[in-house]
């Protein structure tokens, strides 16, 4: 029977990271299914969906992640999954993108997540930066979400609550539709 686990790991970026994780993967018997990787900072980190097959698929991926730990100085960490979590399921839900962008400030991501969620609003992505103006070298901040939209939600009701948010924080919001992915 198949088995499904999610894995995340960090650690101070360098070259070979993805290869050891890999090599984890392959001697655990497991297929690596999905991923997300990026630095942030000067750490990489990685979120990983697999699968394997077997009673002992479990305890090899224990093992790996141990001796990753040990020998790489990696944070690993996974659980197993409930269910089959090989393909999302379609929700019903309207693609859509939501883009930030200003002067950096405490509490962006939070009021924009928050109002979000209070709209049934699914974040299924999100990015952030922080970097300096090229002018004036005031941090200036971008965000980019991708959201799933309950199809019965009045989008323009969304829309300007986000940019009342927005008018508070004093930051450019915009709301476009996201193409479905293949």
């Amino acid at each position: 029977m198949r088995r499904w686990f999610a894995l995340s790991a960090i650690g101070r970026d360098r070259p070979g990271i993805v290869a050891d994780l890999a090599e984890l993967i392959y001697e655990a018997d497991c297929n690596l299914e999905d991923s997300s990787m990026t630095i942030l900072g000067s750490e990489f980190a990685v979120l990983l969906l697999l699968s394997g097959e077997g009673d002992e698929v479990e305890r090899r991926l224990s093992s790996g992640c141990k001796r990753l730990e040990w020998e790489k100085r990696l944070t690993v960490f996974f659980r197993p999954l409930d269910g089959d979590a090989s393909a999302r399921s379609d929700t019903g839900a309207g693609r859509m993108e939501c883009s930030v962008t200003g002067v950096d400030k405490a509490g962006i991501v939070a009021r924009v997540a928050r109002t979000l969620a209070e709209h049934g609003v699914n974040i299924t992505a999100l990015q952030t930066q922080s970097r300096p103006g090229a002018e004036s070298g005031t941090p200036m901040f971008t965000m980019r979400v991708a959201i799933d939209v309950p199809l019965d939600l009045d989008r323009r009701a969304l829309a300007e609550r986000l940019e009342r948010v927005a008018a508070e924080l004093r930051v450019d919001l915009t709301l476009t539709e996201r193409q479905r992915d293949a």
